[in-house]
């Protein structure tokens, strides 16, 4: 495979995750704003979003305060947020044009799909019901896409590269999810239960809470929910969970091997397996949790920086 379609595919797959993973983001906290009574704790909510979604030092740059329908603007369709939902798409869309050959023509109708259909979006007032519905279209299209993937691609490198980029940026987004909760509740022992309104929020914005109550009902207890969302080998969005598919993936790329080109990859998925094994979650307070998570994302980075170069792909400012 050309390192050049390699990387189209990689980022093609990055994009298309991390727009769900925003769109959910922004979904929840708009059902919250329908729900909250104090205005000052919503604007607090509304920076925390532009948080998860990596947007808050660009969102600043180009406006002086939060607004919401600016914000909402800025999250969706603003062309000037590289992470947008719209954006992302865009990203995910060409990506794909470069690479028809490699995936499946499915795979291509739906994002072209989505594209053709961003302008009949964009010319409505974004209304709220406007907006969730078109939240609700993008993580539909990228449901979409991942069952395509899954139900009709061979299990190449064309698969493995998709798979690495999906595990790599749902790892770091539940990460930096986890650190804005944190951030919450910093000043609050682990152990505390009058947060649960907090705890909550962080199961939603991964999409977990459906899963956790399955596995602890009734309860909502901080240490459980941590340990769910970073540990629990068993749910697709835990940090544990996806670091193992990324080096299962990678081992599969190189028929478990060690070469010198991939010494360095296997050797820093190796350090963070280390590390996650070597963490206690519900022994660690809430400061020790965010520096965790803020070491995990350095090292969502670096893994993501030593593999482009393994492969000699191209890692495009655009979409960081």
């Amino acid at each position: 495979m050309l390192s050049r379609v390699a990387d189209s595919l990689y980022w093609m797959s990055r994009n298309i995750e991390r727009a769900e993973n925003n769109a959910r983001a922004l979904s929840v906290q708009l059902v919250h704003m329908l729900e909250a009574s104090d205005q000052q704790v919503l604007d607090r909510d509304w920076e925390e979003i532009l948080e998860v979604c990596a947007s808050v030092h660009d969102y600043y740059a180009h406006y002086d305060r939060l607004d919401r329908d600016t914000l909402i603007n800025y999250l969706t369709i603003n062309p000037i947020n590289v992470n947008s939902l719209a954006n992302c798409m865009k990203y995910a869309r060409e990506n794909a044009k470069s690479t028809r050959d490699n995936i499946p023509d499915e795979l291509w109708q739906v994002l072209n799909k989505f594209h053709l259909e961003q302008k009949g979006w964009e010319e409505h007032s974004f209304t709220i019901q406007h907006t969730q519905g078109y939240i609700k279209h993008m993580i539909n299209t990228s449901m979409t896409a991942q069952g395509i993937i899954e139900s009709s691609m061979t299990r190449g490198n064309s698969y493995t590269f998709i798979k690495v980029a999906k595990w790599l940026e749902r790892a770091e987004k539940t990460a930096r999810i986890l650190n804005v909760v944190c951030e919450k509740n910093k000043k609050q022992a682990v152990e505390n239960s009058n947060s649960y309104y907090y705890w909550l929020t962080g199961l939603q914005l991964v999409n977990g809470y459906d899963a956790y109550i399955k596995e602890h009902p009734p309860t909502m207890h901080p240490a459980q929910v941590l340990s769910f969302l970073i540990d629990e080998p068993k749910f697709p969005r835990s940090i544990r969970y996806c670091m193992n598919h990324v080096l299962s993936a990678v081992n599969k790329l190189e028929k478990g091997k060690v070469s010198d080109y991939s010494e360095d990859l296997f050797q820093i998925l190796s350090t963070v397996e280390e590390e996650l094994n070597e963490t206690n979650i519900e022994e660690m307070n809430m400061e020790e949790l965010m520096r965790f998570l803020d070491h995990f994302q350095d090292r969502c980075h670096t893994v993501s920086r030593i593999f482009t170069e393994t492969y000699y792909l191209v890692e495009p400012v655009r979409v960081r």
